[in-house]
């Protein structure tokens, strides 16, 4: 794993993630076990939560839980027809840093100690080493108003508070990242934006 190069696609809903997610995943030509996607939505599922749900710990802790498991499966899975330009690439439609954001959202109505918690957790001190090594790209993504579609399923927060929330708790984990939003909006330009990144780390 040592040469593995990571990269997160982070933001709030609706701000293009997983459009760029799967570019991106054409593009460097992953295998599906090195494409971490739907980690949530499958959480949601397979336990009954809801949207409802979104800024209970109940739910952001569960969402850790299977982030991480995800993050660690796939680097065990890297073989060497995982390798784009000489190197194995893992890419992840969201991290294990969304559930901390929207526990802090939830925090700004009712103290109630679940952001501390989560990060404290066993399961995010385990990755939080690898999300601030200078072989992992943190893309985090502004909205943009009128890509924001409610589909049933995602919170529809603020785009902007929601933005800024991340800007905030990656700045105070020490997680590097880079911004892409309204001056990027061409598919192709995001994708050359983070390849170069991914590459230059």
């Amino acid at each position: 794993m040592s040469g593995l190069r990571a990269v997160y696609i982070v933001g709030p809903s609706s701000a293009g993630k997983t459009t760029l997610c799967n570019a991106l995943a054409a593009r460097l030509r992953l295998p599906s076990s090195m494409h971490i996607t739907e980690v949530a939505r499958t959480v949601m599922k397979e336990q009954g939560f809801t949207r409802a749900d979104v800024h209970s710990f109940a739910m952001q802790h569960a969402i850790v839980k299977a982030q991480v498991a995800k993050d660690w499966e796939a680097r065990q899975n890297i073989t060497a027809e995982n390798t784009t330009l000489g190197q194995p690439i893992l890419l992840s439609d969201r991290s294990a840093v969304d559930a901390v954001v929207y526990a802090a959202l939830s925090e700004l109505t009712t103290k109630s100690g679940s952001t501390q918690a989560l990060i404290s957790s066993s399961d995010f001190q385990e990755v939080l080493a690898l999300y601030r090594s200078a072989r992992s790209t943190f893309v985090l993504l502004r909205p943009i108003k009128e890509w924001m579609v409610d589909d049933g399923v995602r919170s529809l927060e603020d785009g902007e508070h929601c933005y800024a929330m991340f800007v905030k708790v990656l700045r105070e984990l020490n997680i590097p990242y880079i911004e892409l939003g309204e001056s990027c909006r061409w598919l192709e330009e995001r994708v050359a934006i983070v390849r170069r990144a991914t590459v230059s780390t």
